[in-house]
Parts: structure tokens; sequence; C-alpha cells
């Protein structure tokens, strides 16, 4: 899997999810460039993982910016990319009318246009390298038809999981080794449900099983990544239930994650 001088990029790097990819992309060999706002929880975990041989750059920066993904995308262009991972974003929880619209619109700018940016600058280098990995997390929510009470959340999630099927599809159509999937975990224990104002209904599952599945089956080469049976079951049945009934039973279940 890993090509010779090959690097993995991570974005939203300094902690959950893409914290333990950083642990396990390094134990396989990979040097490491992260991103995420916050330098000082990034030098911890280069620090840590330099001691294990890794070679690991860090770059502070706000991708909700789009020039600082220009300054990204123009960074790594000069480097053989083994795998991108897309995991900056964050969500929020409460009633349409109430909720905050320039957290909504911040939201926006990194789940969807700063992860759109991204994917295209990290597919055009790689389809001129020939090969490579693009994974896009996502959500669960992405795979629902609607979300109330976290409206804006399952809509930019929605848009990485509808951008990720039809990029793979076209990949697949010119016989590309170039691979893009997304990641659709129901809960994780991480930071989220702090940002996002929520308690969890359902147990999360921990990030580093979280991370590991997603590499494995990255691995494999598929394209929509769900972690748990419980959440696959979730998904499937969804499909044989009418929309709005579906979305009413969300609604239902968002309600109970909104924390007083």
């Amino acid at each position: 899997m890993k090509k010779k001088n090959s690097y993995a990029v991570i974005t939203g790097a300094s902690s959950g999810i893409g914290a333990e990819f950083a642990k396990r992309l390094a134990a396989e060999g990979y040097d490491l460039i992260l991103i995420a706002r916050r330098e000082d929880r990034l030098k911890k975990i280069s620090e840590k993982l330099k001691k294990l041989g890794t070679e690991c750059m860090i770059i502070e920066a706000d991708l909700s910016k789009i020039s600082n993904c220009r300054k990204l995308i123009d960074y790594i262009s000069k480097r053989n990319i083994g795998i991108f991972i897309n995991n900056a974003g964050f969500g929020d929880c409460g009633a349409f009318l109430e909720s905050d619209t320039e957290k909504e619109l911040n939201m926006i700018d990194l789940n969807v246009k700063a992860l759109h940016y991204l994917t295209k600058g990290a597919a055009k280098i790689m389809d001129r390298q020939g090969y490579g990995y693009i994974l896009n997390v996502a959500s669960s929510a992405g795979l629902i038809p609607a979300g109330p009470y976290m409206a804006t959340y399952y809509a930019t999630k929605a848009y990485v999981t509808s951008l990720s099927r039809a990029v793979a599809e076209e990949f697949k159509q010119k016989n590309s080794r170039v691979y893009i999937g997304c990641l659709c975990p129901g809960p994780v224990d991480t930071e989220f449900n702090d940002v996002a104002n929520v308690k969890f209904a359902l147990k999360g599952i921990s990030p580093s099983y979280c991370a590991n599945y997603a590499i494995d089956m990255m691995k494999k080469r598929r394209i929509v990544i769900v972690p748990t049976l419980k959440m696959k079951l979730a998904v499937t049945i969804g499909r044989f239930i009418s929309q709005p009934l579906y979305i009413k039973i969300v609604s239902h279940q968002q309600k109970k994650k909104i924390r007083g």
C-alpha cells in the first residue's frame, strides 16, 4: 500500500479520529503532514510520533478559509501524497430558527467548501501520480434523508457522501488507480459532542476503533464505510421506510441529543 517517500495528509489531526489516523498511518511507515487549528496539540502528537521514527510536519491552519486550503494544496503538490484524509469538520444541534447562523455558515465553509476544494486538489495530485487514497470523513447523517434539529450538519454530510460517491464512479470509469471513499460512522466518543452541544442517545465507539476500521476498509477500496453492525442495520432499514416517516423518527432521536 505504501509508496516510497509517500506522505499521509490528515486534516483535523489534533484530536479524536484524526489523531488516531495519524497513529495508525505512522505505524504503517507513512511520513505525516498534520493540519489543525490547535498548534499546541499538533506539537504534542508530532513529538510522540517522531520518537517512533516518523517524519511529522505540522501546519496550523483554519481550513474554513479557502486561502488556507489553497496554501495547503500548493504545499503538498511538491510531494508524493499516498493518502489524504479530510477529517476536519464540526456539527451543531438545535432548532433551525434558534441556531447560530454564523456558526452554521462556518460549518458549511469547513464541512463543504474546504472539503470540496481539498478533495479536488488531492485528486488532481494523485491523478498525476497515478495512485493514491482519498478518505472523506462524513457521517451516518450523510446517508439519511434529513436531520431535524441538526439540519445544517446533516445537509453538509449528505454533500460529502454524494460528492465522494460521484467522484469514485468517475475514477472507476477511467480505470484510475486513485481511490476515494467516505467514512460514515454513527456516534464516536470525541470532542464533537461538546462543540455540537449534544449528548448522544446511543453509545459511541472509540476513535481508535473508528480510524482503524476505516483504514482497513479503505485498503479494500470500500466506497461507503460504516463502522459497527448496528449502524449498518439502521442505514439499511432506513431504505425501506418512507422518507417522511424516516425523517420523523430521526427528529425524535435528535431531540434527545439537545443539551439543556
